[in-house]
């Protein structure tokens, strides 16, 4: 397994908020005019999945298949040719910081390896930097 990780990000906000945003999918719609179009195309959401397409590796779709209050968000993809799982970790520092860390895990092939990686590395760091960015409590 290959697993690719954010920096860790700091949110002002509290866990249990920040937990209650990212746990129902479907309000990271709004994240949809923040992503770079250039490399995360088709986003759409429900509560308990999310997808988009992302050069070269194609349609991802993610689905919720844990989560641990205000803690951890677990993710099992849909329709690639490797399996990949993430999640989001949250750890309270005090009443409005929280610490957000994404991580992915994928099983690639040694010929795949090499195409996906730095566009995976890059997405997850992306999409860590504008989950960090949200107003939480406008969603």
């Amino acid at each position: 397994m290959t697993e690719f990780e954010s920096e860790i990000k700091k949110i002002p906000y509290s866990d249990e908020m920040v937990f209650g945003v990212l746990s129902d999918l479907s309000k990271l719609e709004s994240l949809k005019d923040k992503l770079p179009e250039d490399k995360i195309q088709d986003f759409w959401c429900t509560p308990n999945s999310c997808s988009f397409s992302v050069a070269p590796v194609g349609k991802v779709t993610f689905d919720v298949v844990d989560r641990e209050p205000n803690k951890t968000i677990k993710f099992k993809s849909q329709g690639l040719p490797f399996e990949v799982n993430a999640w989001i970790q949250l750890v309270s520092k005090s009443k409005n910081d929280t610490r957000m860390k994404l991580t992915l895990r994928a099983q690639l092939n040694p010929f795949i390896k090499p195409m996906v990686s730095k566009p995976m590395k890059e997405g997850i760091d992306k999409i860590s930097e504008v989950i960090a960015s949200l107003a939480f409590d406008e969603l």
